[in-house]
């Protein structure tokens, strides 16, 4: 069993961070597996060194420790953009350089109704969805022509995975119509900087790395059917998922990097212990 924490080094790590990571570390440790972590820097504008330094020292303080070198997403630029390519060729893949005032204008216009959204938020209207892959210019985003995926894979018909996580256990199918309206063109490249976007680098670093059970917060649930989806397209493996729980404010809201005062480094400073951490967590 192999499984993974992959951090974005945009910030602080904070409590939500810590649970995960501790979360992943105890699945392997209980399968006799191995843990990797994995520095998902692919945000060029966001990401900085010294918050990968600082993911590390957290990482290493709550007494965690995984094999090296670490996988950094920017290492490996040029697979991600190869994969486009190969999709691009297939047809399955468009440039689009609509930014998100003109979705949600192309959206809610006044024969769409209100705009629905996914797991991107908005769902694309399909602007450009009559581009050629070679019209593609600067600044173009990528994205998956989904309704041109599912016809490739024969409307994803027997698709499926298994999550073993607690919070939503069982084995699920692709459904042609959630992907179709529910989930839409989702973009496999960022607008202006063209490089790669979570789903493309994520699907392609699990299978990269060997990973068996992806472990991540029920935030990225929905995201699931996008990675199986691009699995199958790209011939790669579909790994077991756990999806965990969240770590809440007083509120009930989510915890972000912007929530510095939960940030393990002020834990950390205010004379917490790892076990501190655990129990603040729920572990």
């Amino acid at each position: 069993m192999i499984t993974r924490f992959a951090p974005s080094p945009t910030g602080p790590l904070h409590l939500g961070h810590a649970f995960s990571a501790l979360t992943a570390w105890g699945l392997a440790q209980a399968a006799h597996g191995t843990f990797l972590l994995r520095i998902e820097d692919t945000d060029t504008e966001r990401a900085r060194s010294e918050w990968e330094v600082r993911i590390y020292d957290d990482l290493t303080w709550l007494g965690l420790t995984w094999p090296l070198p670490v996988r950094r997403q920017s290492d490996h630029m040029h697979s991600y953009a190869a994969a486009l390519d190969a999709l691009g060729a297939r047809g399955l893949v468009f440039p689009c350089d609509c930014n998100r005032a003109d979705i949600h204008a192309a959206a809610t216009a006044p024969h769409e109704g209100e705009a629905l959204t996914g797991p991107d938020g908005v769902i694309y209207p399909g602007t450009c969805r009559a581009r050629p892959y070679d019209s593609r210019q600067p600044g173009d985003a990528l994205r998956l022509n989904m309704g041109a995926a599912l016809i490739a894979l024969g409307d994803a018909h027997g698709i499926s995975w298994t999550e073993i996580g607690p919070e939503h256990p069982g084995h699920h199918h692709l459904d042609p119509e959630t992907l179709r309206c529910g989930v839409g063109d989702v973009v496999l490249a960022r607008r202006m900087t063209g490089t790669a976007a979570y789903h493309l680098a994520v699907t392609l670093d699990d299978a990269a790395q060997g990973i068996t059970l992806v472990t991540r917060g029920m935030d990225l649930c929905d995201a699931t059917q996008i990675h199986v989806l691009l699995q199958h397209l790209m011939g790669l493996p579909t790994p077991a998922y756990h999806h965990h729980r969240l770590i809440r404010d007083e509120t009930g809201k989510r915890l972000a990097k912007r929530d510095d005062a939960r940030a393990i480094a002020t834990y950390r400073a205010a004379g917490a212990s790892p076990l501190d951490i655990r129990t603040m967590v729920g572990l």
